[in-house]
């Protein structure tokens, strides 16, 4: 591959806050580090609500050396609120890209089930209810998301003069032809697995680069085999049972798709994702309270104490970090 990448969080927004209260800077240096030096990244994709942590952590990134993928998430906006939001981000993207930086600008994710405007609903819980059983409604998503790309795109050009792409999912039947990399969240799941590699084959297939991001699986037991859903063991800020830690099925996992990615002529790939450090890691108490077996994160985030491999950091690598580093140093 081109580009091997990893996403990391600078802060999830909904609701007016932010799910990173803080964003050390010097932290922020010293991961991205790790993730070139340690991880032998190429590239990394910038995921968050704030553009100025985007273009603070994108400065950064690019100074290092890295390959920018600046990628506004929004949650829970309207299209308007989108609107300006990438306007913002594509003049912050520009400055990036303007003082020497390899900038990609990823116009959202997910932008018909994480936002207002494109699926009935005020939530995304409220948006998925019944739509992959209407075709009417799938094909209102895609005119409605379109048509919104028709008007963000020219903006966004107008500001920023790189590469543009949007993570999209495969329902939301986005026109390619404006943007620069076509750009997928591929997440194999059992019922899929069969399939998987061969859908892979036929988008790379096609004329643009092919991106793959949002890939990854919770560090459960039986976690790979519902991917996309692996986080729902989460309910009310516990997980809701009890399920045995399986560091090793996420590591195979993702090492599966980095191979199947590379042997099928994907362009990029970004592995979902560094670390989420509101699902921290308690090994020591109730075994329910141990959120990080819900997070997709290759690393295992602490609340009260530091690491062992990087002794200044508050958080050790599991089992994935080592396989995602033979993959792309090999």
């Amino acid at each position: 591959m081109r580009a091997k990448g990893m996403t990391y969080d600078t802060g999830f927004v909904q609701d007016g806050r932010n799910s990173i209260e803080r964003l050390d800077p010097d932290v922020v240096r010293r991961e991205l580090t790790i993730i070139r030096d340690d991880l032998h990244c190429t590239a990394v994709m910038l995921v968050g609500g704030d553009p100025s942590r985007l273009e603070s952590a994108g400065r950064t990134a690019a100074a290092l050396g890295l390959e920018v993928w600046f990628a506004p998430y929004p949650l829970d906006l309207t299209p308007d609120d989108i609107h300006a939001l990438f306007v913002d981000c594509a003049e912050r993207a520009e400055r990036l890209r303007s003082a020497g930086a390899e900038v990609v600008l990823v116009a959202g994710v997910e932008l018909s089930l994480m936002n207002r405007g494109f699926i009935p609903g005020e939530r995304i819980e409220d948006r998925l209810a019944g739509l992959f059983a209407d075709r009417d409604r799938i094909a209102a998503v895609r005119t409605r998301l379109n048509d919104f790309f028709g008007t963000a795109v020219p903006a966004i050009r107008d500001r920023f003069g790189g590469r543009l792409t949007y993570a999209a999912i495969q329902f939301e039947g986005i026109d390619w032809d404006p943007f620069d990399i076509v750009t997928y969240e591929l997440i194999r799941s059992a019922e899929v697995a069969d399939r998987f590699r061969a859908g892979v084959r036929t988008l790379a297939a096609q004329p643009k680069p092919l991106a793959v991001t949002g890939f990854g699986t919770a560090t459960w037991r039986g976690a790979a085999d519902v991917a996309p859903r692996s986080m729902e063991v989460l309910e009310g800020g516990r997980l809701n049972g009890v399920y045995e830690r399986d560091e090793a099925g996420q590591a195979a996992y993702l090492g599966e798709l980095l191979d199947i990615f590379a042997e099928e002529g994907v362009d990029s790939a970004f592995v979902h994702l560094f670390a989420l450090h509101n699902l921290p890691h308690r090994p020591d108490g109730d075994p329910r309270d141990d959120l990080d077996l819900a997070s997709l994160g290759i690393v295992k985030v602490y609340e009260d104490r530091t690491g062992t491999t990087y002794p200044d950091l508050p958080w050790e690598p599991k089992e994935a970090f080592a396989s995602i580093a033979a993959r792309y140093g090999g």
